[in-house]
Parts: structure tokens; sequence; C-alpha cells
């Protein structure tokens, strides 16, 4: 199996976050390349080590690399995608610590367009529990058998290649009714939302803190025939943002749904409790673990 390097600048205060943000995107090996660790390392005397200082000493890189690998197929793409939304949040929160620049770098030094769309020579249809079949745009053919799920992920979160994105869309094919009202949390390309409205629920309301989530989410819906009569897409913080809130509403929904990181899930939770009628479901998965 091929392997693809990559790696996130950080600092000494900020590789702990980064390690975490990681494990929460399936990430759970690392390593940790830190100047600061190296150099006190080289000041401890040693005979064997005058040949080597000068060349592992010379540069003036200070940054902390936190570095990871994954597999050359489309599940390690899909991780390296889960990866850059957890970085994202990392950048957008307050913890009140230096983080450095959080840049990402893979080692074959692709630029973002590149990056972005690479994974796509990989990602093929495939099916989803009993019902469901989900493909790129750029796969034409489509069974006549499945309800046919068609999305351009884009460059935020969600191809449904994530098991946690397949068994949230398994739990919503068993559960969605014609009366629905769905809420998803954290939507990124929109798929659980739009899998929703196709297996015949009445509308849905998804929300996602990174902006760019609006334009590919409404997008997809289109790709399946779905108009913003039944489907609503906006960005924003729903533990912050009081606006969001009151337009998401109380008792306004049959079920949520948020398949992100756990430490997003336990803040959110209140949250989706208010916003699902009394009777009403709240299904969840966290992307490392896989459970819900």
């Amino acid at each position: 199996m091929e392997w693809n390097k990559t790696l996130i600048r950080t600092t000494a205060q900020g590789a702990e976050a980064v390690c975490g943000a990681l494990m929460e995107a399936g990430i759970n090996g690392v390593e940790i390349d830190d100047p600061r660790e190296r150099a006190e390392y080289f000041e401890t005397p040693s005979q064997d080590w005058d040949y080597f200082k000068d060349k592992l000493t010379e540069s003036e890189d200070n940054d902390v690399k936190v570095i990871f690998y994954t597999s050359a197929n489309p599940y390690g793409e899909e991780l390296l995608l889960a990866v850059r939304e957890n970085i994202n949040r990392l950048k957008s929160s307050d913890f009140g610590l230096d983080l450095g620049s959080l840049e990402i770098e893979r080692e074959n030094n692709l630029d973002d367009d590149i990056w972005l769309n690479k994974w796509k020579e990989f990602y093929k249809p495939f099916n989803v529990g009993d019902k469901l079949y989900v493909k790129p745009v750029w796969e034409e053919a489509a069974p006549t058998d499945r309800i046919t799920l068609t999305i351009n992920p884009g460059n935020v979160f969600g191809t449904g290649l994530h098991q946690t994105t397949r068994l949230c869309m398994e739990r919503l094919e068993k559960y969605v009714a014609p009366e629905s009202k769905i809420l998803d949390l954290g939507c990124g390309s929109g798929i659980l939302s739009i899998v929703s409205l196709l297996l015949g629920g009445k509308s849905a309301f998804a929300v996602d803190i990174d902006e760019n989530a609006v334009d590919v989410a409404y997008e997809n819906a289109a790709l399946n025939g779905i108009g913003r009569d039944r489907y609503y897409v906006t960005s924003g913080d729903v533990l912050s943002d009081s606006r969001l809130t009151e337009e998401i509403g109380e008792n306004s929904f049959d079920i949520a749904v948020a398949n992100i990181v756990a430490d997003v899930i336990i803040g959110i939770a209140p949250a989706a409790y208010r916003a699902v009628k009394p009777g009403g479901s709240f299904y969840f998965l966290r992307h490392n673990k896989g459970q819900a």
C-alpha cells in the first residue's frame, strides 16, 4: 500500500491541540518534530554527535511539525478532508494559546486546487444501506432500484466515504418519514440533509460553521432536484450565535443529525435537544469512533 505524508505547522503550545484534532478526524498515529527539543538533545554531550550536529541544527525553521501518514486511496483522501475541516475549526477558535500558522503541507507540495481534486480520481459510486446509492457528479450511471444521491463535495468535508457518514445515512434510511423535518448540524457538503429529503422527508434545515458549506450544500441539493422551498442552508456557530439559535427555534424538528467531532457534539447537544420536538430523535456520530 502507498502512503502520503502530511505535516501541520504549529508551536509547542499548539501541538497537543493539533494532535487532538487529528485524532478526532481518525488519525491515530503522529510524529512530532520539535526543533527546540532536538536542540536540547544535541546539547547533551556525546562522542558520536559532532558529525551530525551541524547538519541537523542548521535549519532556521523553528516551527513544531506534527506529521502523519494516510493511505493513498479514497479513504485516505477523505481523512485529509476531515483533517482540513478540524484544523480550520482550530483556527477559528480562541483557546488563548499560540497555535502557530496551522499551515498544512503535503510532502509532494500539491497546491490547494490540486489537493482538493486529486482524490476524485479514486472516488467511485457505492451503495449504502438497503436503499441508497451515492455517486459523484462526474459519474453518470446509476441503478434503477436504489435512491441515487449525486454529490460534488467541493472543499468541505463530506463525500459519504467515511463510515460515520454511512452509519448516519443508514439510520436516516430507517427513520425518515414523509412528514419529517430534519435539522443537520455541521452539514458540510449537505449529504445527510439531502439524503433525508431524497428519502421522503418534508424539509431540512442545514447549518455549518464554514460559510463555504452553504454554496456546496445548495449545489448538491440542486444536483438532486431539491429546491430551496424544502431546503435551507446557513452558516454560523450554534454555540455562540443567538441569531442562529433563534432561527433554528425550539421543538421544530422531528430528527436532528450531527456527524462531526466529539467535542463539538458535546457542546451542541443542548441546542439539538431544544430544537427537536418531544419524542423526536437526535442521531450523532463522532468521526474518530464511528459509534452512535
